[in-house]
Parts: structure tokens; sequence; C-alpha cells
């Protein structure tokens, strides 16, 4: 299998596989258990352990850390796996550990940016299409949605779910989940309101962006529970795709929405 070209200060395993294509820079270290597909680059220094399998055209920055055994104290050294998908960019001492239980994964889609020192616990699942700024740090057990965005400095507690096309703003606590569309930021998070230019960004029509902001102002409505207000929306918005998707997210909340 192709393996072009590789510097000759890596440490390549010999059971690594790595797909036509790949670039392995100067005093990069990759395991035994280590799967790259065609075009990845691996720059100087990055590490990589495993079980690790990622996909295509992704760039391992110089001094990052993907497929270390999780930092969970429970783990007693099971096999435990991180997946990732296409186009992902992981930069400067980026962080992402394995699972924690046996067979366990932690997850990354397609196309994220994750800048320097951000981390990404064991067992999380990264959508696609997301950005985690310098610092955006995950713990175990947490859920990001595509096109969430992380700032930097922000933190999120384990078993979160952040929801689509949501924003974290700069040195954020977040303990609850984030629905979707929503924009959260402070310490303690408050939902600011929706992610309007966002949803701009990604071509939401004016009429989606009306119908959630009808959403926004029931569900965070004071005078109204969560149950409430949900009934409210589905009587009296609009059920618009992203409108049902709001809907159905704060319904499956398990630690409940920060309100």
């Amino acid at each position: 299998m192709a393996t072009s070209p590789i510097h000759p200060t890596a440490e390549v395993h010999p059971k690594a596989q790595l797909g036509q294509g790949v670039r392995v820079g100067p005093y990069a270290f990759i395991g035994p258990d280590v799967t790259l597909g065609e075009g990845c680059i691996v720059e100087h220094h990055a590490s990589l352990k495993g079980p690790l399998i990622a996909g295509k055209e992704n760039h391992f920055f110089q001094f990052c850390s993907l497929g270390e055994r999780t930092q969970d104290l429970k783990y007693e050294g099971e096999p435990t796996y991180l997946e990732i998908g296409d186009q992902n960019r992981f930069r400067e001492f980026v962080t992402i550990s394995r699972g924690t239980k046996p067979g366990a994964k932690t997850v990354i889609g397609n196309d994220n940016l994750f800048l320097a020192y951000a981390h990404v616990a064991h067992d999380c699942q990264v959508g696609s299409h997301t950005i985690f700024s310098n610092n955006g740090t995950l713990a175990g057990h947490v859920i990001v949605e595509d096109y969430a965005i992380i700032s930097g400095l922000s933190a999120v507690h384990q078993f979160c779910r952040i929801g689509a096309h949501s924003m974290i703003g700069g040195c954020t606590k977040i303990v609850q989940d984030v629905p979707p569309f929503m924009t959260a930021d402070g310490n303690p998070a408050e939902i600011r309101g929706l992610n309007a230019v966002g949803m701009k960004r990604r071509g939401f029509s004016a009429e989606e962006t009306k119908a959630l902001r009808a959403a926004y102002r029931r569900l965070y409505d004071k005078s109204f529970n969560t149950s409430q207000a949900l009934d409210q929306i589905e009587s009296e918005v609009e059920q618009l795709p992203s409108v049902k998707q709001l809907v159905k997210f704060v319904r499956e909340s398990e630690r409940g929405i920060i309100r």
C-alpha cells in the first residue's frame, strides 16, 4: 500500500495502514492500530494512537494528540476506539480521546475545524461542519450536532448536547443542553437569542427565521414551563422542518435545556 512520503525521523508502526498519498512529517508518531485514508497530512511531532480510523484528506497539525487512552479513571485498558470522517483539520495541541467502556467510540464527522488546544473527551459524538475555537473543551459523552460553533475558552459539562446551528460564546460554561439555532453565552450560560447570523450564512430563508424567532419567544417566555411552551409552539407556530427539529430536541433533552 502506497505511503509516500514519510520523513525518515517519523515513527510509523509497521502495522499502521496509510492510504495513497499520506504525508508524514518529522518526528511524528503513528501507532500500530491507526488507519489513515488517502491524502491525509500528519505534520511534525503529531501523535496518532489507536485504535483510530480516519477517512480521507484529514490534516493533523503539529503537536496534536489523537487517539490517546481516555482520561477517565474508570478505564482499565479495554479496547476502545476513535473514528474520524473526512476533511477535518486538527490544529496545534488539539487532544481527542478514545472511548471508555469496552468497544466504546469517540466519533468525529466530516469537515470540522478544531483550533489550537481544543479538547474532545472520551465517548463524545461530534457531527459535521462544526468549529471549535481555541481551548473549546468538551467533557465526556457530549453530543455536538452539525454546524455548531464552540467559541474560545468555553467548557461543556459531560452528557450535554449542543444543538445544530447553535453558537456557544467565548468563556461560556455549559451545564445543560443548548437547543438548535440558539446562541448561548455567559457563566453560567444563558440563551441570548437565535443564531441569526449563522442561519443567514447557511442559507435559511426569511420564513424559517421568522418561524424560529416565534418559537424562541414562546420557549423562553417565563410565564410558561417547558412543556407548556412546546405546546404553544406546536399549536401557534408554522411547523416548518426547523421548528419541528427544535421541538424534538427539547422534548428529548435528558439534562434539560438552558432557559
